[in-house]
């Protein structure tokens, strides 16, 4: 057959595609091989303490044996009693709580510390400094951990600077930082607050002798300025290239958003249409990219509603079944909207409440549960004809699904609710490749 396309008389314009292939590839390499962490627990500064971890695992666990004590009082709590793998679930969660109750852990001079004369919050960073370091040699931090900074406005910036500098400092000095630290920036505005920490991120690596580019940030997205400027363009696309290299996660805000756009607060909620747009907004911005997406947080805390007085009378079994009413709702409450974060492919989010716990692992393990032999055998049929469509029942699949499949199970064994040897067995793929994360290079592996 004949051609009529010369590429010779069209160099210049192939070598600026070729050249633009090549930035784009290497900005959109996709997730790294690390573990996400399936939540953040924010903690206020002023009660943070090298044992916070095991001591709020004991809470949680200790929540969970006194309002659902088996599997069958979780599954009608929650409303999963028909869920096939129900005692799965419920061992599971268990067994998490009293291994790693927290995977993240923001020591949070923010919101949950509040403003404070200098000389407090002074006291406070080199308090929160000397426990971290106790910490890391008791073994007993969480896996990630970091600290959230107040807003880098004109009113806060030098505080928040300040008390990030005390932080760090002392804990390069005694020792060093802690493995997957990570500050958060809060209540973002405008994209000269990103290039103001990129600077101080860097001025700190220089003065304490620290490697360029070992201090991360992520940022909070949690003001309508972030997703749409006064300009009429989303902030979010430039963020990560102002970012030098440093931005490891996008955590959105659930009610400082919704009250920017004067949502009122009875209806405030993660569930909230409005979130869902701007959370898509965030997924678009970061797509293809290596920056982790965190939802927010459910407000209504699991506590009962009575308590006894000290030395005083017991509380009434009429009390005692209003405590596990009020206990249970909420737990519904955050089960269902940590459901629909993962819906809607947030895989990270907030807790407040050691309570919490016990719903952030239920609702994963639950989610992740639920019809996984059937995504085994889709995943096991796409992969063992290799390079061609299949038709599994009425279900066609294609590359991008079969990557999809994938990262369920990724995401599965990452949140715990499954093992690698589980996925393996459903699967039928190898270790080498599951570690591998792509379904086109399995699929090359294997045509």
């Amino acid at each position: 057959m004949t051609v009529s396309h010369d590429p010779s008389v069209f160099s210049d314009v192939q070598a600026a595609l070729r050249e633009a292939n090549i930035a784009f590839a290497e900005a959109h390499q996709g997730e790294g091989p690390g573990r996400q962490p399936v939540h953040t627990v924010y903690g206020g500064a002023q009660l943070f303490a090298a044992d916070s971890v095991p001591k709020l695992g004991s809470i949680a666990l200790r929540a969970m044996n006194q309002y659902m004590g088996d599997a069958a009082t979780m599954g009608s709590a929650l409303g999963i009693a028909d869920h096939p793998a129900l005692g799965t679930i419920d061992k599971r969660v268990r067994d998490k709580l009293a291994r790693e109750p927290i995977e993240d852990f923001r020591i949070d001079f923010e919101d949950g510390y509040g403003n404070r004369p200098d000389a407090e919050e002074d006291h406070h960073a080199d308090v929160v400094a000397t426990e971290v370091a106790k910490g890391m040699s008791a073994g007993t931090l969480s896996p990630f951990i970091g600290m959230r900074v107040k807003p880098l406005n004109e009113e806060m910036r030098v505080r928040s600077t300040r008390t990030l500098d005390l932080v760090v400092t002392k804990l390069v000095e005694t020792g060093g930082l802690p493995d997957r630290w990570i500050v958060t920036i809060p209540k973002v505005t405008i994209i000269e607050q990103v290039e103001y920490t990129v600077a101080v991120l860097k001025q700190l690596e220089h003065k304490l002798g620290l490697a360029d580019g070992s201090l991360l940030f992520e940022l909070m997205v949690e003001t309508p300025q972030i997703i749409m400027d006064s300009k009429g363009t989303s902030m979010l696309a430039r963020v990560r290239d102002a970012s030098d290299g440093r931005l490891r996660g996008a955590h959105f805000g659930t009610y400082d958003y919704t009250a920017g756009i004067n949502i009122t607060a009875a209806h405030q909620r993660m569930r909230h249409p409005a979130c869902d747009f701007a959370k898509h907004f965030m997924q678009v911005a970061f797509a293809g990219t290596d920056v982790w997406l965190s939802d927010g947080s459910t407000t209504v805390m699991p506590v009962p509603i009575h308590r006894a007085a000290a030395g005083g009378a017991s509380l009434t079994e009429k009390q005692l079944a209003e405590n596990a009413v009020s206990v249970h709702a909420a737990w519904k409450l955050h089960f269902d909207d940590i459901r629909h974060s993962l819906a809607g492919g947030f895989y990270q989010g907030w807790d407040l409440h050691p309570a919490q716990l016990v719903t952030r692992y239920a609702a994963l393990y639950s989610f992740f549960l639920e019809g996984i032999d059937a995504a085994g055998v889709r995943l096991s049929n796409f992969v063992g004809k290799a390079a061609q469509a299949t038709l599994i029942g009425d279900v066609f699949d294609d590359a991008a699904t079969g990557q999809g499949l994938l990262n369920f199970f990724l995401r599965g064994i990452n949140s715990g609710a499954i093992t690698e040897e589980e996925a393996l067995q459903m699967t039928g793929l190898t270790a080498e490749e599951f570690r591998g994360r792509s379904f086109v290079r399995i699929m090359k592996g294997r045509a």
